[in-house]
């Protein structure tokens, strides 16, 4: 459990809340598990994670990404095809040792854990599915992995992080903001138009929607566009078609040359947030 247990040492950075319907007490943690004074309890996984998802938060027995589609990716990272998202990822993201960086929707982990290698700073990822924090929790045993519904509420107490990552997520902009210091940047990443085009077609522009989801707790202060692409044999092809929800068609996979092309928005928070106030409830 070595990837859980230095959380165990900044109590003071960040405060788990107990995600129990009408609790939100403080998580007090030790080496084992976290629980709160009313004697909620969540037990560490032998890979390091925390398991915070509660019942009534799951739309399925088993949501988020599956097992297979957590290995496609991980495969398609392996081949460094995301590699120059990545890299546009840190360079407009700016991230310094001193941070504590929160990714909602982080997957399998290889944005925030890679971002975390290269910059030092203090990583934490909030995913829905176990499979996929079960394998980030077991290649980057330096962060700290919660599986949550962040769609619903992020299991942190108010002004917890410096920096927010959502990375082709679903977006909770009234919690990015509680979580999120004042003075600290939420960078959001979804696909733009031409991502993936090869196998699911021209998509929309996104960007706008996006911007004005944001309007009311957030200004837009750079916006960028990184793209890139990859000749994939058949194979990688068809882990392209495994991680993603809605290919073009359900043809035998291809060797191909294939988009990967994402626009990312940074944004600075604007007015206050009264702390404990937006913490959605069930």
């Amino acid at each position: 459990m070595a990837g859980f247990y230095p959380l165990f040492y900044t109590e003071h950075i960040l405060s788990l809340l107990c995600p129990v319907r009408h609790c939100r007490l403080p998580l007090s943690r030790d080496p084992r598990r976290a629980y709160c004074e009313r004697g909620h309890s969540f037990d560490v996984a032998r890979s390091g994670y925390l398991n915070l998802l509660q019942p009534q938060e799951r739309r399925s027995k088993l949501p988020g990404d599956t097992v297979e589609a957590v290995a496609a990716r991980r495969r398609l990272h392996g081949r460094g095809v995301t590699a120059p998202l990545l890299r546009g990822i840190s360079e407009l993201l700016g991230a310094s040792q001193d941070d504590a960086v929160l990714d909602a929707g982080c997957g399998d982990g290889f944005y925030l854990g890679s971002l975390a290698r290269e910059h030092g700073f203090n990583a934490c990822g909030v995913d829905i599915s176990i499979p996929a924090i079960d394998a980030a929790a077991r290649r980057y045993p330096d962060c700290r992995w919660l599986v949550a519904n962040a769609d619903r509420a992020i299991p942190y107490a108010d002004h917890s992080f410096d920096k927010v990552l959502s990375i082709t997520a679903r977006m909770n902009a009234p919690e990015f903001r509680r979580v999120l210091k004042d003075g600290g940047l939420l960078l959001v990443a979804i696909p733009a138009p031409d991502d993936l085009i090869e196998l699911r077609g021209a998509g929309r522009d996104r960007a706008e929607r996006t911007i004005a989801t944001f309007a009311e707790a957030f200004t837009l202060v750079e916006q960028r566009r990184i793209t890139t692409a990859a000749a994939l044999d058949a194979a990688a092809v068809g882990d392209v078609l495994l991680s993603i929800y809605r290919p073009l068609q359900a043809a035998p996979p291809v060797a191909t040359a294939v988009t990967f092309s994402l626009d990312l928005l940074l944004f600075r928070p604007c007015g206050k947030v009264v702390p404990g106030t937006t913490f959605p409830q069930a």
